[in-house]
């Protein structure tokens, strides 16, 4: 499937008018095309996204505020969308999470575009920033909210830190997409990497938690 096969996904309230759902995929698809044919993310500009999408810049506009949030939904789209927490017990919700991060890794090394476009977003702080801001903060808020969650559920202990709990769970997978990105990323990395930090996490005397 190409890029521009990808369905946009959107979050968060709505701008200016009523959307319409044609009109923002064509959009989206529009910029996709143009990643495609090897148009670089510091040419594409608001008014040739315009033109081959078949729309006003105006149109554009009413949606995004510039093209640093149009690339990144163009980003989200092209990327694994995120499922639904379980919500069955915190290592259950963890290695969901977990398994997305594997899934967006295996998903940069098959898509040449996708590979490319995160590649160039790093050499645009703009742009880097929108996706910090849009993307990954809210993907790192969720996961200090189930870590949070179990230790309120005694499920983890409540004498360590949350945030750098939070990164070593991420390390592995991020040193193997992003540090080492010829690394394995197998099925059943994130139920490995969740369960050997629990071991040494655990309230003493408590059982481990899953809906397995």
């Amino acid at each position: 499937m190409s890029l521009a096969e990808r369905q946009p996904r959107h979050d968060g309230p709505p701008r200016g008018r009523p959307r319409s759902e044609a009109v923002e995929r064509a959009i989206i698809e529009g910029v996709m095309k143009l990643l495609e044919e090897g148009v670089p993310l510091a040419e594409l500009s608001i008014e040739r996204v315009a033109r081959t999408a078949g729309v006003g810049k105006a149109t554009i506009y009413r949606r995004w505020s510039g093209k640093e949030e149009l690339f990144v939904d163009v980003v989200r789209a092209a990327e694994p969308s995120d499922p639904p927490l379980p919500g069955t017990s915190m290592r259950d919700d963890l290695v969901v999470l977990l398994e997305q991060m594997r899934r967006r890794g295996l998903a940069k090394r098959s898509s040449a575009i996708l590979h490319s476009v995160h590649a160039q977003m790093k050499s645009s702080p703009k742009i880097w920033a929108a996706y910090h801001a849009i993307v990954v903060e809210p993907r790192r808020r969720l996961g200090l909210e189930v870590l949070r969650r179990g230790q309120e559920n005694g499920e983890l202990r409540t004498d360590v830190d949350l945030e750098l709990l939070s990164d070593l769970f991420v390390g592995p997978l991020l040193v193997r997409s992003v540090l080492h990105p010829d690394a394995d990323l197998p099925e059943g990395l994130a139920e490995q990497v969740v369960d050997t930090l629990l071991e040494g996490l655990r309230p003493a005397g408590s059982r481990p938690v899953s809906s397995a």
